[in-house]
């Protein structure tokens, strides 16, 4: 089994082996996967976090040993940053917000042989016990950030590529689309029941599952529809102010949220804290 590491900030995930193909979602710097296929330079590759797959360059990809994946998956850790370059002895290199930091002690991670420097902010949640404030305030720093289909960064994003990157920050896996998503969790029976860090997902005119987002408090949804945006949430979907109308009909409302995560501050340990409070949203 070959196992690879993608060593660029982002790398797309095609449909199929030819660059013209559909970009169907996106790895972040740090992330792992296992190589299924290969045909000429392009791979078939299943995502380690989320088992999905596609194809990419294998230019992107640096192989790995399995110790190396062992030892990412034993406290990882995730950038905080919109984008932060990292530093080794010849080069920087850009990462976005939620890429992975393979082996990262506070300062230093490693990408294979290489050693980068990092200095932004960054979340380990093996070690931090994050709270559902660190979640809503991951939520809103990707507001504004456009819409792309299979996008998975600040810089182009999808619905349920959201909701899975912020979910990831805090040790939640999520599958890939919203179609899939909609299965994990346990059912909320009605939206007043619906707690901040939900899920609600909304259905199509076929009646399929086609959009998610996560419920804030006061009755409101943050989502990605054209940009990562903030809109009312009431039992018939979502209501965009600025469009005076409804964008998107309910269909149900999932928890994924363990009931003993910590809600505030508050109930949360010291390092929690310090972490919540230094979260920068700008």
């Amino acid at each position: 089994m070959e196992i690879c590491i993608c060593q660029v900030s982002v790398a797309p995930i095609r449909s199929s082996s030819s660059d013209k193909s559909e970009m169907v979602s996106q790895l972040l710097f740090g992330e792992t996967v296992e190589v299924l296929e290969k045909k000429g330079t392009w791979r078939k590759i299943k995502c380690t976090w989320d088992k999905y797959q596609g194809w990419t360059d294998h230019k992107l990809l640096k192989q790995i040993t399995p110790s190396e994946l062992e030892r990412s998956k034993e406290d990882p850790s995730y950038s905080l940053e919109l984008a932060q370059g990292i530093m080794a002895d010849d080069h920087f290199l850009p990462v976005l917000m939620g890429s992975s930091l393979p082996e990262y002690d506070g300062m230093r991670l490693k990408l294979g042989e290489t050693e980068f420097i990092f200095n932004g902010q960054a979340i380990s949640p093996m070690t931090s016990n994050p709270s559902l404030g660190i979640l809503l305030k991951i939520a809103r720093k990707y507001l504004n950030a456009p819409y792309m289909w299979g996008g998975r960064s600040p810089f182009g994003i999808d619905c349920s590529g959201l909701t899975q990157m912020v979910f990831k920050m805090i040790g939640v896996k999520l599958l890939r689309d919203a179609s899939q998503q909609v299965g994990q969790g346990r059912n909320i029976d009605f939206v007043e029941m619906a707690q901040p860090g939900d899920l609600a997902f909304f259905e199509n005119r076929a009646k399929r599952i086609a959009h998610v987002g996560i419920v804030l408090p006061e009755n409101k949804i943050i989502h990605a529809s054209g940009k990562v945006r903030i809109d009312k949430l009431d039992h018939f979907g979502i209501f965009n102010e600025e469009k005076n109308k409804y964008t998107h009909k309910m269909r149900i409302i999932k928890r994924v949220l363990p009931d003993e995560m910590p809600k505030s501050i508050e109930q949360g340990n010291e390092s929690e804290a310090k972490i919540e409070n230094q979260i920068d949203l700008f």
